[in-house]
């Protein structure tokens, strides 16, 4: 088995790598093998809705990190996705990111659990933990929980490496995601319904 982590931070090895790092570490101790996805600083697009991903099954923008995301989703059995908070929100780039990834790629992640993580220097965390957790919600997406909302605190990674409790909820959520990975192992169906969508009009 195998759980993504992704850094949504534009810094490669920062305080929200430094969350992600505990949670892999937890991952490893259950033998559960894990990769860590920096998503870089360079720019990124935003969706258009131009709706191309239903035919391309992917992104029609190929030249950021979007398409790369969502073939590693494809392949893993559990994803974290972890972010800095700006303004009580995660990375714009990071949420610029996921809204392609997941209106391209919805139909492959379904059924595979998931968590959120945030970092953060005092506050807001909370605002952009939830902002993250709707992704995995809309998707049907279990979404694998802690001792606690899955946060750290501190402005710079030895902060973060003070944050006792906050590390202990990332080794929780570790756990706990592979207890549910260990769980759910091929078991997720999607109910076997034609999609209803209305636009609050009869």
């Amino acid at each position: 088995m195998k759980v993504l982590l992704i850094n949504g931070s534009p810094h490669k090895e920062g305080c929200t790598y430094t969350a992600l790092n505990e949670v892999a570490g937890q991952l490893a101790k259950e033998k559960i093998e894990t990769e860590i996805f920096h998503i870089g600083n360079k720019p990124v697009h935003g969706c258009i809705d131009c709706r191309r991903c239903f035919s391309l099954e992917k992104c029609v923008f190929d030249d950021d990190a979007a398409n790369s995301i969502l073939a590693k989703m494809k392949t893993a059995d559990g994803i974290v996705v972890g972010s800095p908070v700006y303004y009580a929100a995660p990375n714009g780039a990071l949420c610029a990111l996921l809204d392609r990834v997941f209106y391209a790629g919805g139909k492959f992640i379904a059924g595979k659990p998931a968590a959120a993580v945030v970092s953060c220097r005092r506050g807001g965390a909370s605002a952009a933990f939830d902002r993250l957790n709707k992704y995995f919600t809309i998707n049907q997406m279990p979404v694998v929980t802690s001792q606690y909302w899955n946060s750290v605190h501190g402005f710079t990674p030895a902060d973060v490496k003070k944050d006792l409790e906050g590390l202990q909820t990332m080794r929780v959520l570790g756990h706990n995601m592979a207890w549910l990975l260990r769980s759910t192992a091929n078991s997720f169906s999607a109910l076997q319904e034609e999609r209803i969508m209305t636009n609050f009009v009869r």
